[in-house]
């Protein structure tokens, strides 16, 4: 499988809205963190853009971040640091 390595190999076109989960044990922190990190990556990232939903015994959460995204740099550096981050279990 080949890596995108310029702009003409991505199949995503930029700019477009995509969704970024991340996943962790649930609570506060864990939602402060995730919005923390992608408003580094992506800082217009507002409010709304985000939905949250626990795990149904209650012990994970799910989040969802809808951001705009401008290169693949830019999703790059965003699940990178999702995932080193130690409160995040998985980023897809």
């Amino acid at each position: 499988m080949k890596t995108p390595t310029t702009p003409q190999d991505s199949i995503i076109d930029f700019p477009c809205d995509f969704p970024i989960k991340a996943m962790g044990l649930a609570g506060d922190e864990l939602h402060a963190t995730v919005l923390e990190i992608i408003r580094r990556h992506a800082p217009d990232t507002r409010d709304e853009a985000i939905k949250s939903r626990p795990s149904s015994g209650g012990k994970y959460l799910s989040i969802t971040v809808v951001v705009h995204a401008t290169s693949q740099a830019q999703l790059d550096a965003i699940y990178t640091e999702l995932s080193a981050h130690e409160q995040i279990l998985m980023a897809l």
